[in-house]
């Protein structure tokens, strides 16, 4: 399976990209997965439809008016699409979050909850739950730990 995770902007703390980045480390172990910096919804939208057009992703938007999954709930979904066998384009928007034509262009839009996150707190919350979604479709003691 194929995953990019995309966030608009750049991060301002190691710190959140030192745990991203870990996190990113942690999901290669059962998908080749890539972390990408954009600079604006444009860039989604281009990474979505495929580096000149070879690669298409689904796109994926974080949005707080997306459907909530629990985190077995997110397993599913990516054992779905891992069954589908098309690339997914996780995208994080930013301060202003995404606007129509991105919403329109998306294959599936999901919140991680109605409380509003700082962007860069929303991709570390994102890159731990498909960690997490990983580790239980392969029944990894990981979650279990909660």
């Amino acid at each position: 399976m194929k995953i990019k995770v995309a966030w608009i902007g750049k991060t301002k703390e190691p710190a959140i990209q030192n745990l991203a980045d870990d996190y990113l480390k942690r999901i290669s172990r059962y998908a080749d997965v890539a972390g990408l910096a954009l600079k604006d919804e444009a860039a989604v939208l281009w990474q979505a439809r495929g580096e000149r057009h070879r690669e298409r992703h689904k796109l994926v938007l974080l949005d707080v008016r997306g459907k909530q999954l629990s985190s077995e709930e997110l397993a599913e979904f990516l054992a779905r699409e891992q069954r589908n066998a098309v690339p997914l384009l996780f995208a994080i928007g930013g301060a202003d979050g995404f606007g129509d034509e991105a919403r329109r262009q998306a294959g599936f839009i999901l919140s991680l909850g109605r409380m509003t996150l700082p962007h860069d707190l929303a991709r570390v919350v994102l890159v731990e739950q498909l960690y997490r979604a990983f580790t239980i479709l392969k029944n990894h003691p990981y979650h279990l730990g909660h």
